[in-house]
């Protein structure tokens, strides 16, 4: 990959030349939200871009969507397809090189320059797309069998179905919040003692809150209702990827789930990051998922080995006095199923996917106890102190603390990363 002409872009960043992630910014300059790509510790802001007089000619693919990059999502943009994403992502990374072929537009032009490259602690994030629905899987293998064991033991850990199919649940799209968002710690029902007999719950703020570390994956093209998406065709239906940390009140979660699944423990909170990885970004970074056992159904069948990504994945935890702990690093690799075989399995029975909608892997952990994504499996069930920096310790988060979830993959100079997921625990609302 050639090296860019834009200043202060670190061999570190995530957001280097082979990334080019998309997002909706805001700035005083322009308060209304709009497109912006990541390039270092800079954004580009494309609506300002697309003003420029050669804009058809520099884009052709979007010659009949000029006000694309003026939209206050990506939604637009994403539902033009991938072969339109690819164009569009080549012909950035172009203008943003070193060696542009096209200089006068971008690189030399210096008034076009100061007004679209702005200095990312200038500009306000905001969610990426309009998110229509929201389903949460259980892709992640040895989270899915650690939660079993806690909980079943070893022996019956993993349900039946659970290598016969990618297992979800439909969660709440009207509380996902971009990067930055505070977290009110939820309230419901809770069992103060689960093993008293009869059981008799209280409704009282959540003590044993949670995070999941997962990947989120953004829909770009809809199907029809009653037109299952086919496995080998399920690529072309996806814009990107997001990191995704689905907050969770596990003892809200432990009352109310039997039978019909998650409910209040789920939706008051779901972060992501604020930049959209496109798929082709990642593809460099293809590896093997978990080995399945089971033989596959025909329509799960993607016909390739490397069907998942190896992005390394982070979280630190910073207490309210700001003292910052790396309580696990794991990776995506750990997957038993892949994008393409959820959304094969999700329209499976004809349910139409929606431009925005996204997916949720489910929780993603290793196979040791400091590659786990949850609190409840690094505290072994609530029973573990975790250690944190300066002698503190958590089983589950307290008011003021921050959870950074972090995404990278790629070596130096060519780093492809999601930016930070952050969300901080405010005080839960006083019941009346």
């Amino acid at each position: 990959m050639a090296s860019t002409w834009v200043p202060d872009v670190t061999p570190d960043t995530p957001f280097s030349l082979s990334n080019i992630p998309f997002g909706i910014v805001s700035s005083s300059a322009d308060p209304a939200p709009h497109a912006a790509i990541a390039i270092g510790s800079h954004v580009l802001d494309l609506k300002v871009l697309s003003s420029h007089a050669s804009f058809d000619d520099i884009f052709p693919a979007l010659k009949s969507h000029s006000g694309v990059f003026s939209r206050s999502t990506l939604n637009e943009f994403a539902a033009l397809g991938r072969s339109v994403h690819r164009e569009v992502r080549k012909t950035i990374q172009d203008l943003l090189s070193s060696q542009a072929s096209r200089p006068e537009v971008l690189k030399d032009n210096a008034e076009l320059r100061e007004k679209a490259l702005l200095p990312q602690r200038n500009v306000k994030m905001h969610l990426p797309m309009s998110i229509g629905d929201y389903t949460d899987f259980y892709a992640g293998f040895h989270h899915a069998y650690a939660v079993g064991a806690l909980f079943r033991g070893p022996q019956k850990a993993l349900q039946p179905n659970y290598t016969h199919l990618p297992v979800g649940y439909h969660g709440r799209a009207s509380s996902i919040v971009v990067s930055g968002t505070p977290i009110k710690r939820p309230v419901g029902q809770i069992l103060i003692d689960p093993t008293a007999e009869p059981k008799q719950p209280t409704t009282a703020p959540s003590r044993r809150l949670d995070i999941e570390l997962e990947l989120g994956c953004f829909i770009s093209t809809p199907n029809e209702m009653g037109s299952p998406i086919k496995v080998t065709d399920a690529e072309d239906h996806i814009f990107g990827y997001v990191i995704l940390n689905d907050w969770s009140a596990r003892d809200i979660q432990t009352w109310e789930y039997i039978p019909l699944g998650p409910f209040n423990g789920k939706n008051f909170a779901t972060t992501i990051s604020p930049w959209v990885v496109l798929a082709d970004a990642l593809e460099p970074f293809r590896t093997r998922p978990i080995d399945n056992w089971t033989p596959l159904q025909p329509y799960l069948n993607e016909g390739k080995e490397e069907n998942i990504f190896d992005i390394e994945l982070q979280i630190d935890l910073i207490t309210p006095q700001g003292d910052p702990t790396t309580i696990s690093t794991t990776s995506s690799k750990y997957l038993m199923w892949s994008f393409p075989q959820m959304i094969a399995h999700h329209s499976l029975g004809g349910c139409p996917m929606r431009t925005g909608d996204i997916l949720g892997t489910g929780t993603i952990s290793g196979p040791s106890l400091n590659e786990r994504g949850s609190l409840l499996e690094l505290s072994e069930g609530g029973k573990k102190d975790i250690l944190l920096y300066g002698m503190d310790v958590r089983r589950f988060l307290k008011d003021g603390d921050t959870i950074v979830m972090r995404g990278i993959c790629g070596k130096p100079g060519e780093k492809v990363g999601f930016g930070d997921c952050v969300g901080r625990i405010v005080g839960a609302t006083p019941i009346q």
